[in-house]
């Protein structure tokens, strides 16, 4: 007998993926860091020693925004008024601050940070998350990876707190005000682990904060236990019913346990394209900063071409020996590389620049590129007088007109005749028009706002015999409609009255677009108004 193999079952394989681990990074010190390693290092090993302070200026006077450890220990304080720092401490020394400078060092640090994780990203105004999930290993655990973290920074010498946990909001919680370097595993019940942290550790605004406590609810244990079921969350729900995670405690919580997803924003690392040049003797006529810019522009087009790139946003920079900087910008309608175009463009926007005891340093820089293939340039047609592309004409006009004066209108989706076209920059693509209703024929013009005209007609309910519209009477000798239009509900009040169009044409044979707002009767108003809206052909 011939012996029958049976098919061999193979169990099905399941992939699970990895639990999520999420690093959030404090850099609590940023602003004083920055300033250090900036300015201060300049100053030597002293620039900590003497008290200082970093001040913004506001309306009531300077208010202190951070201070060194000598300055903490004098009395000043984040968010006091430097008048009142300078009565704890006379001799304590000012600097101004700078959001935009830390925010930049923070974006900075956002890309140097994707070496412990695949993406990162800001957690405005002084924090990182990285996303750290299934890469522990490479760094002998997650104790060694807090560790490197802790080693790196420092080496740069930045002050900083961190702590691991599955969500963000609950690593964002535990490295502000939780024990350094707290790791919190996937196993552990995060509820119990975060009970004991202060209500602040939720991220909701001071105000939100303030009414929590005066609830008596100062630990998050107390919302967790108070507030679990679903009759103490309505009466929470009730209190905060605002959509914005940082005024709902609720919704705060949630992400914290993980309940929910909260998006996060990863920083893209983008490669800015700059070239420039520095100047053996400053520069103070115009014919040689043209020249200068001609160079630059030939540079650009070389890096532009090596990426397959065209640039559609240019700034061009101008350093004088006296430390001022001139900034010009350039947007373009179609991304491009031509060399002769970008210096023809800039050529228009470098009549005012003062060049005061000369220029030393000149630099251009594509700050927003778009992929532009490489194409094979036709010799005889470039032996040819070329015409100027529709691109080329529109940058033209732009410049000299100004970054509003050139669009175009396209259609869109919207019954009601003024909302039914926008104006968008001339060669960005036509949005899809969703349906639009184009078997209705409409004026050839159309009012910039409906004009208010009086009407004369025999009975309410019948068609206009005559109109007043800037202080002439026409007499109406045909009629067409009515067509009505009805509010858009979902943008509009309830009280909004319908519209009946008419086309009409009077004695001498001109014809109008007017319409009837509102209905006899309709109860949204008293007598229906009547307007004109447009021309007919």
């Amino acid at each position: 007998m011939a012996e029958t193999l049976s098919p061999r079952l193979t169990p099905p394989i399941t992939r699970t993926s990895p639990p999520r681990r999420i690093l959030s990074v404090w850099l609590s010190r940023l602003a004083i860091d920055s300033w250090r390693l900036g300015e201060g290092l300049a100053r030597g090993e002293g620039a900590d020693a003497e008290p200082l302070a970093l001040i913004t200026e506001t309306a009531h006077g300077p208010r202190i925004d951070a201070a060194n450890y000598a300055g903490l220990a004098a009395g000043a304080r984040p968010g006091m008024m430097l008048a009142d720092a300078r009565a704890l401490c006379p001799q304590i020394a000012v600097m101004p601050s700078d959001p935009a400078g830390n925010r930049a060092l923070l974006e900075k640090l956002a890309v140097w940070a994707l070496r412990w994780g695949p993406w990162s990203a800001l957690d405005e105004p002084d924090g990182l998350l990285v996303d750290v999930t299934a890469v522990a290993h490479l760094f002998g655990g997650e104790e060694q990876l807090v560790a490197d973290v802790r080693d790196k920074f420092a080496a740069r010498g930045f002050s900083l707190r961190c702590a691991i946990a599955p969500t963000a909001g609950a690593a964002w919680a535990l490295a502000h005000h939780g024990p350094g370097g707290t790791i919190l595993s996937p196993a552990d019940d995060m509820a119990a682990a975060l009970a004991d942290l202060p209500v602040a550790a939720l991220r909701l605004d001071e105000d939100v904060l303030t009414v929590l406590r005066r609830l008596g609810l100062k630990r998050i244990g107390d919302l967790t236990v108070r507030f679990g079921e679903a009759r103490g969350r309505d009466a929470l729900h009730r209190r905060f019913r605002s959509k914005s995670p940082t005024a709902n405690p609720l919704i705060r919580l949630d992400q914290l346990l993980g309940r929910i997803s909260e998006p996060l924003l990863p920083v893209t690392p983008q490669t800015m394209p700059l070239v420039q040049r520095r100047l053996m003797e400053p520069i103070r006529h115009r014919p040689l900063l043209d020249t200068v810019v001609a160079d630059l522009a030939a540079d650009m087009a070389q890096a532009l071409e090596a990426l397959a790139q065209g640039a559609r946003r240019l700034e061009l920079g101008m350093w004088r020996v006296d430390g001022e900087v001139a900034v010009r910008q350039l947007e373009l309608a179609a991304a491009t590389r031509e060399p002769a175009h970008i210096t023809r463009l800039f050529a228009a926007k470098l009549d005012d620049i003062d060049a005061g005891f000369g220029i030393e340093t000149v630099r251009l820089r594509a700050s927003w590129t778009e992929p532009l293939a490489l194409a094979q340039s036709d010799i005889e047609a470039a032996a040819e007088v070329q015409g100027t592309s529709l691109a080329a004409c529109i940058d033209r006009l732009t410049v000299r007109l100004g970054p509003d004066a050139v669009r175009r209108p396209v259609a869109y989706a919207s019954h009601v005749p003024e909302r039914a076209q926008r104006w968008q920059p001339p060669l960005d693509p036509a949005p899809p028009t969703q349906g639009h209703l184009a078997f209705h024929a409409r004026p050839l013009k159309l009012l910039d706002r409906p004009e208010r005209i009086t009407v004369i007609y025999p009975t309410p309910k019948g068609y206009p015999r005559s109109f007043r519209w800037r202080g002439h009477l026409h007499e109406i000798v045909r009629v067409e409609g009515p067509e009505r239009i009805a509010p858009e509900w979902w943008r509009e009040k309830g009280s909004t009255r319908l519209r009946d169009y008419y086309r009409i044409e009077d004695r001498e044979g001109r014809r109008y677009w007017i319409y009837r707002l509102g209905l006899f009767g309709d109860g949204r108003g008293g007598e229906p108004d009547w307007f004109l809206q447009g021309l007919c052909a």
